[in-house]
């Protein structure tokens, strides 16, 4: 397919996104009516907090950058049939062990300590990504349990490592670790904000897992599983294998997320959970599980949150209309995709004769040569 056909083929995607995010912003202006404010003005104060200027519109790209690299984790399960819903643990893991990681004097040259400290984070998340994955295809256990447990896991084994100052770099004062060694830090991108490297590290993810999901031959795999594990296994694809993979991937951009807080931001990790995880999983649903979308998506959400103060200060609406207007996104997108999906099977129905007026015409013979509706196999635990 040629680049106009691939765009072609994005843009209904596309403009059903915008045009629930339309739908979800009216429905906000019809709330802030309700509550005795003027939506205009509050909507006016939104935008310019988040793009009015060279500081607001960094302060929207630092607020976008962790969800950006959360949606992507959520939309590589997701691709893989997978619902992860312990990306905030796998982010909190891989922020703690680049930040024990930075805190430790090395006195590495930057080129060697940096790379470092991401990549510990990488794999913390990435191992803490595997264990579901394990799971589901060894015993079958439903990922969305397993991954809400290690949340809570990740928790007490955060909290136990800040509060052990005798063997570990952290103040238990402060609940965090030592601050990260200046040549651990991912430098900053625009003077005078707080806007570092890390986006770009989240753009550049967004790249490799679009060539990934779309260009090579473990992303087709990967779509396959999602798409039926019956047909996979039918078609020989290792499907435990994969969404063992899958879950890797999905941890490894969570820890990315985590590096980019932690070296990036706050220059050490904190123990506070700020629930950038599970606000990914909203991004990565708004962006269609697509790596375009998910950055689209998070720059949205990124520039509601970091809006949100002048929305305040200057139309004088509660700072929880945020979360009522993220919200809103979702349960909007949500619903123009099963319009969607409705209107596609009617379609197909009609096509091939499975309405009142195919089988009135005798074009659907299945009852006659007993064809009744296919139930796909699930396979046993596959060997990995």
């Amino acid at each position: 397919m040629g680049l106009p056909s691939r765009i072609s083929g994005l843009l209904p995607a596309l403009l059903s996104s915008l045009a629930a995010v339309t739908v979800a912003l009216l429905a906000g202006a019809m709330v802030i009516v309700f509550t005795g404010d003027d939506p205009v003005e509050a909507y006016r104060a939104l935008f310019s907090g988040a793009f009015g200027g060279r500081r607001p519109i960094a302060e929207t790209l630092v607020a976008a950058t962790p969800l950006i690299c959360g949606g992507l984790a959520f939309a590589v399960a997701a691709k893989a049939g997978m619902f992860n819903i312990g990306i905030e643990g796998q982010l909190l893991v891989a922020g703690l062990a680049s930040g024990l990681v930075g805190a430790y004097a090395w006195n590495l040259p930057a080129s060697i300590y940096l790379p470092l400290g991401v990549l510990s984070a990488m794999a913390a998340g990435g191992i803490w990504g595997a264990i579901p994955g394990v799971l589901k295809a060894r015993f079958g256990s439903h990922e969305v349990i397993t991954t809400i447990m290690l949340n809570y896991l990740a928790e007490r084994l955060i909290n136990y490592v800040i509060s052990t100052e005798e063997r570990f770099p952290v103040d238990p004062r402060s609940q965090s670790t030592q601050p990260v060694d200046p040549e651990a830090r991912l430098p900053n991108l625009l003077d005078g904000t707080r806007l570092h490297w890390g986006f770009v590290l989240a753009l550049v993810a967004a790249v490799v897992l679009w060539y990934v999901l779309f260009r090579t031959t473990l992303g087709y795999r990967v779509r396959a599983v999602g798409l039926s594990r019956g047909a996979a296994a039918y078609a020989g694809i290792p499907w435990g294998r994969t969404i063992v993979l899958a879950m890797v991937a999905s941890g490894v951009l969570a820890g990315l997320a985590g590096a980019g807080q932690t070296l990036g931001l706050q220059g050490r990790h904190i123990n506070l959970s700020a629930g950038y995880g599970f606000t990914a999983i909203a991004v990565g649903l708004v962006g269609r599980n697509h790596p375009v979308g998910v950055v689209g998506a998070g720059i949205l959400f990124g520039a509601i949150t970091s809006g949100a103060t002048r929305m305040q200060n200057t139309a004088g609406t509660s700072k929880e209309i945020v979360q009522v207007l993220q919200g809103l996104v979702i349960l909007s997108v949500a619903a123009f995709a099963a319009a969607g999906h409705f209107r596609l099977g009617q379609r197909l129905s009609a096509r091939f004769g499975g309405g009142s007026a195919g089988r009135a015409s005798g074009n659907d013979r299945s009852s006659g040569v007993g064809m009744g509706p296919e139930i796909e196999p699930q396979p046993g635990p596959p060997v990995l």
